[in-house]
């Protein structure tokens, strides 16, 4: 991707950055808008079971220190109710 960025398009991208999630890379277009080009792997399970994702806040590595002040910006979230087998969902 990254050569044809560069071959076909003139754009020059920055070198792939892990995100734990994902793989990265960014560029400018003429206009100046920065753009970023995400892989799908590893993806967001890669720490967590699927049965429990999104439960809990979890961050990539380079993000950890900042935990406590990413958390005060998160509005509080309440707890969802579950229903076991229901049968009344809504959304049919």
């Amino acid at each position: 991707m990254t050569e044809k960025l560069v071959r076909t398009h003139g754009r020059h991208p920055t070198e792939q950055k892990d995100r734990k999630y994902f793989r990265s890379i960014y560029f400018r277009e003429p206009g100046g808008v920065l753009f970023e080009i995400a892989t799908d792997i590893p993806g967001f399970a890669v720490d967590e079971p699927l049965e429990t994702l999104g439960r809990d806040l979890e961050l990539p590595n380079f993000l950890e220190p900042r935990r406590k002040e990413i958390e005060l910006l998160l509005p509080a979230l309440k707890k969802a109710s579950r229903r076991a087998n229901s049968t009344n969902a809504s959304w049919r």
